[in-house]
């Protein structure tokens, strides 16, 4: 038998300028950085024409000779495997001509909004450009558009481009992108190769800004480090300061004056090149494009979607990244940023740290991670939610009250023009003056006071904002709060029941508050939490008339009627028994169940808006990525597949049309409500991830990771719909059709 040809020999002549089929040595779905680095892939491969074959006596030659007869080629085009077209195709030049004819809103994207004639003409590589094929529809010239943006950003001038990432599946190619490339896009590290740009403070509006990182008293060798950094680069002017070992919120309103970042777990490594031992940050990942700190609430939803994608690395090292913020700064952090240190976030560090565990257990070292995490999720509990002024001693509950003093420096002072400018009157003082004034207490209004107490409250939460909590938050046990507890205590139970012996000694450097060194905690004592904690939410909290849960007003000693998605909450946690869960279901789906998803409150508890009166984020009618994972994981987990599964295919439609229709677009949130456009939001803050050009290179967060996580809901048939844009009724309604022709086979 004649030997054949090998892929190395292959992949010469590729180099060499021949024409083997580019599918067989290169992958159509590489990530952008494979793809359009090689100058193999796009250098010196104009293919020749494909030969045509006679079938004079060919067959016989080639059964004899055991070989594959090559495709034969139709006259009127190079190759008869559509699948397989290349286009030769420059990249300066049909960028701009897409620009010119198909952009025509000049907003560096094609969408289904632009009016172009959505076709345009490429030279095909086979032909070595003689013939053309034509690219046609919003979604190719979008996805070309992408590429080309992509390819001129690694500095390639010329590529042979693959019609596979063009007409790519559009759920395949999300899946890829959040895989491959957005994960990426949004992953910081804290250590000498970024201080320069991360210690700079967006919102730092003093006089002089600069980069500015503050060092946890307890951790010297870091402050060591970050000082050589700023000797060694006087350029970027670092302000490297040592936190006190007590920080209270006079010292933090003290600090405004000097926003900076706060540091973060490093780890200790050989420098390459000098041979030097230094410290590395600990990489994590960042809400969007424009953060550079580590986040709360966000970064356990990424970890879901990042443990889908096999990033587990990720996973742990925000894991680790937490565990330092609690020992050394008390707590999980609304963000890494000084004017944070008082207020924290939702807490899901043990659900995190138990699922990264599940990755890592046959691992060296395994054993030892987890016990950090409990060891600080023990901290936490105790130092944080168990403690004043979060906890409300009557109920047993706990809030969202941090501490804290004046305005919410991380703000313009112009968000609160409409509530300050009347005290400044009142005082006949200046809007600054007043604000000074105010911070400092040398001017007393107890209303304002009151104000902002919620205000930072509502901030803590991580629903900010909604009418749910305006002007009430710190008040409020919350449900979804006082779940998240409860799966604390139920998972410091278990584990320690069956991964610690039942034994677990808490060493100093955990301790905080009334916590004594060596004290051991035990399941009994944490088997005992969590049994009163549901005992107290089921009793201040559930509704037995209406079959929901409800935030609990510790002031007024009132249940409240604010209908909100995090109902579903206790679902995730595991708080309710099986009757209650299918009250929640029974009454609660119909209500915010929407074209896209959940919703985030009912129409009717957010009331009618107005001008004085404007919509606020988490309510109606928006959808957050949240909201859909903790709901589908607490539907799955009482045995509500199906619903799950519908729940997760009417959000990750709606992400996936707005991404097909809109040139990749991934944004914060969407409007559920919304069929055509859903991702155009009419609420404060805007909507991350709308201001890119040309390509997306990040996404969201946790939209990214909801929708990798979402598609371990649905079937390989859904999947196979999401992939055609097939709305939830016309899939819904097709598979009903299916079924009753198969009743009408049966005998």
């Amino acid at each position: 038998m004649a030997a054949q040809p090998s892929a190395a020999a292959a992949r010469s002549r590729h180099q060499q300028g021949g024409s083997v089929s580019s599918n067989e040595d290169f992958g159509v779905f590489d990530d952008a950085k494979t793809y359009y680095n090689s100058d193999a892939r796009h250098t010196n491969r104009y293919h020749a024409r494909s030969r045509t074959y006679s079938q004079n006596g060919l067959v016989q030659q080639f059964e004899r000779l055991g070989l594959v007869e090559p495709h034969r080629r139709g006259s009127h085009d190079e190759s008869s495997r559509p699948h397989s077209r290349q286009f030769l195709v420059n990249v300066d030049h049909t960028l701009e001509m897409l620009q010119e004819q198909e952009d025509t809103d000049r907003n560096m994207q094609i969408t289904i909004e632009d009016t172009g004639p959505k076709v345009i003409s490429l030279r095909t590589a086979q032909s070595g450009g003689l013939n053309r094929f034509e690219i046609r529809g919003t979604y190719m010239l979008s996805n070309l558009l992408q590429e080309l943006s992509m390819a001129k950003e690694f500095g390639r001038t010329e590529v042979i481009l693959d019609i596979g990432r063009l007409n790519e599946n559009p759920v395949s190619r999300l899946s890829r992108l959040i895989k491959d490339q957005f994960w990426d896009g949004l992953t910081r590290r804290i250590d000498a190769s970024t201080i320069e740009v991360a210690a700079k403070d967006p919102k730092d509006w003093t006089d002089d800004p600069r980069p500015r990182i503050y060092v946890p008293h307890a951790a010297p060798e870091q402050l060591e480090f970050y000082q050589k950094v700023a000797r060694d680069r006087p350029e970027i002017r670092l302000d490297v300061v040592q936190l006190p070992e007590i920080i209270t919120p006079h010292l933090v309103r003290d600090m405004n004056d000097k926003p900076g970042l706060l540091a973060v777990e490093m780890e200790s490594i050989t420098d390459p090149v000098t041979g030097e031992k230094t410290l590395r940050g600990l990489p994590f990942v960042v809400p969007g494009g424009r953060f550079n700190e580590l986040y709360g609430w966000d970064s356990y939803m990424e970890s879901l979607g990042l443990l889908v994608n096999d990033r587990v690395d990720l996973a742990k090292s925000m894991v680790q990244n937490f565990c330092f913020c609690i020992r050394h700064y008390g707590k999980i952090l609304n963000a890494t940023r000084s004017y944070y240190l008082c207020r924290s976030q939702p807490p899901f560090l043990t659900d995190m740290a138990l699922r990264v565990y599940e990755k890592i257990k046959h691992e060296p070292g395994a054993i030892d991670f987890l016990r950090t995490a409990f060891l600080a999720a023990i901290k936490e509990y105790y130092c944080v939610w168990m403690a004043e002024p979060r906890l409300d001693r009557q109920t047993g509950l706990s809030r969202y009250r941090p501490e804290g003093w004046g305005v919410p420096p991380e703000t313009e002072a112009s968000h609160f023009v409409h509530i300050l400018e009347p005290y400044a009157k009142k005082h006949n003082m200046t809007f600054e003056q007043f604000i000074r004034a105010y911070n400092y207490g040398e001017v007393k209004e107890p209303e304002l006071d009151d104000y902002f107490l919620h205000d930072r409250a509502v901030r803590e939460s991580g629903h900010d904002t909604s009418y749910r909590l305006e002007k009430i938050c710190a008040d409020l046990a919350t449900v979804d709060l006082n779940s998240l507890i409860y799966k604390y205590e139920m998972d410091i139970a278990r584990t320690i029941r069956s991964v610690f012996g039942d034994k677990l000694t808490i060493p100093a450097e955990w301790c905080g508050g009334s916590m004594q060194p060596g004290q051991v905690e035990t399941s009994a004592i944490w088997d005992r939490r969590w049994k009163r904690r549901r005992a107290a939410i089921h009793k201040y909290m559930w509704s037995e008339e209406q079959g929901m849960y409800f935030d609990y007003d510790t002031k007024k000693q009132e249940r409240t009627n604010y209908e909100s998605c995090t109902t579903f909450w206790p679902l995730w946690a595991g708080v309710p028994d099986p009757e209650k869960a299918a009250k929640v279901v029974k009454n609660a789906v119909p209500k915010f169940e929407a074209q896209g998803g959940l919703l985030s409150g009912t129409e009717e508890s957010r009331g009618p808006i107005s001008l004085e009166r404007p919509n606020r984020q988490w309510d109606y009618p928006y959808g957050w990525a949240p909201q859909q994972m903790l709901a589908w994981t607490g539907l799955y987990r009482y045995g509500y597949h199906d619903l799950a599964q519908r729940l997760a295919y009417k959000w990750l439609y709606m992400i996936t049309k707005a991404f097909f229709d809109f040139n990749g677009v991934v944004v914060e949130k969407y409007d559920v409500t919304r069929p055509v456009d859903p991702h155009r939001v009419d609420a404060e803050y805007g909507n991350q991830g709308l201001d890119f050009k040309g390509v997306a290179k990040e996404g969201f967060g946790w939209v990214n990771a909801s929708y990798v996580y979402g598609l371990q809901f649905v079937t390989t048939e859904e999947r196979r719909a999401l992939g055609t844009l097939t709305p939830w009724e016309s899939f819904e309604r097709a598979q009903q059709l299916k079924e009753e022709k198969l009743l009408e086979a049966l005998p």
